[in-house]
């Protein structure tokens, strides 16, 4: 039987160009940027906790940079007529702050499919009405959401005294303090019925008193669950000054606190001493 016979290699004439080979990429794998997407810097996108109409929760919501604040009169308006709306929603906002480029959020669900659910309409409504306030197009929060579920009466309590006086926490910080008795218009303080008596009955600063959007709704409602109706004030009634979110301590380990308490005695026995 004859041997077949073998084709001749092709040869590669002089300037002739030679064929490069094609890598075809392949998915998956230990490489560079394979996997999902990491979309979020902030926010953990693992699975949340249970949620139930027991256990309220302090929601984050924070814009992208380079927007304007919150803090103006048009923008607030649009927030305070979106919270208004949310009460027909799945979530119930008991509490709002409101800073310039984040909010805080005290809120009740029934259930996480509820949360999910009047969140992402919160967030969509207030994206839409923002963007048509600023007279952009484009993303509006710069991360989904953060949930933190408040489980006992103290937590409920630091998380009211961290909403509430969340502004002169950021204030006090990078410029003159506050009045002691300043109470953040642009927040629910005004409709929080907590407040140790000694300073809602004190002399308020003028800011305390001028809401930005007095015709509007208050945007909040009722709190249902015990914890946040009361059971977190056997800790003791909020004061305008009180920004901690923390256990307190001693007196004898807080001369910062002392300080502060000192000079609120001192403007009190001011005031109650005969012109």
């Amino acid at each position: 039987m004859p041997a077949p016979k073998r084709t001749p290699r092709a040869t590669r004439q002089p300037g002739e160009q030679a064929q490069i080979a094609l890598r075809f990429r392949t998915w998956g794998g230990a490489r560079q940027g394979a996997g999902r997407p990491r979309s979020s810097q902030r926010v953990s996108h693992l699975t949340r906790e249970r949620v139930t109409r027991h256990v309220p929760l302090h929601v984050t919501l924070r814009l992208v940079r380079g927007l304007p604040s919150l803090r103006g009169k048009a923008a607030f308006r649009v927030v305070r007529e979106a919270l208004a709306a949310q009460r027909r929603g799945g979530v119930h906002v008991i509490h709002y702050s409101i800073q310039s480029n984040h909010l805080h959020l005290l809120v009740e669900a029934q259930s996480t499919q509820g949360l999910a659910r009047g969140m992402q309409a919160l967030s969509i409504r207030l994206a839409k009405q923002l963007n048509r306030s600023f007279e952009r197009k484009g993303r509006v929060f710069a991360d989904r959401f953060h949930a933190r579920a408040l489980k006992t009466p103290l937590e409920v309590r630091r998380a009211l005294a961290y909403v509430l006086n969340n502004f002169r926490r950021h204030a006090d910080g990078k410029g003159p303090r506050l009045p002691l008795s300043f109470r953040d218009p642009m927040s629910s303080a005004h409709w929080f019925d907590g407040w140790d008596p000694e300073w809602v009955h004190a002399a308020p600063d003028k800011r305390a008193l001028l809401d930005p959007a007095p015709t509007l709704e208050s945007g909040v409602v009722a709190a249902r669950s015990f914890l946040l109706r009361s059971g977190w004030r056997r800790h003791g009634l909020l004061q305008p000054f009180d920004v901690s979110d923390a256990e307190p301590k001693p007196k004898s380990r807080s001369p910062a606190g002392g300080k502060l308490r000192r000079t609120a005695d001192a403007r009190q026995r001011r005031a109650r001493s005969p012109a």
